[in-house]
């Protein structure tokens, strides 16, 4: 299960990645920012289900922009606990916690 749980890490940050890079071209937002992630959502929802919904794919943006680095991730880091750090609205506290969960083996 823990295989199939980093796959699904690695995804999302790549989806994040994807959007970033390709749809914004780096920038904090595409000019038409709103349109881009509904428009994402309307098109990748009804194939793949609803771990692509427009929230969703904001998700997977700040993800990347959290974690900018995929080999720096640690692998034993389920969604959850990714979710959780991007959630922290500082950086200090990201990087506690993820010293805290690393050295304790657990966020949650």
């Amino acid at each position: 299960m823990q295989a199939v749980d980093a796959k699904r890490v690695h995804l999302y940050w790549h989806i994040g990645r994807m959007i970033v890079e390709e749809e914004q071209q780096g920038a904090n937002r595409a000019a038409y920012g709103t349109f881009l992630m509904q428009g994402l959502a309307d098109t990748l929802q009804p194939q793949f289900g609803s771990g692509f919904s427009r929230r969703q794919l904001y998700w997977y943006v700040q993800f990347y922009r959290t974690f900018p680095i995929v080999s720096a991730m640690r692998t034993q880091f389920s969604w959850t606990h990714y979710k959780t750090l991007i959630s922290l609205d500082n950086k200090d506290k990201c990087a506690f916690y993820l010293a805290e969960a690393t050295t304790e083996g657990s966020l949650l």
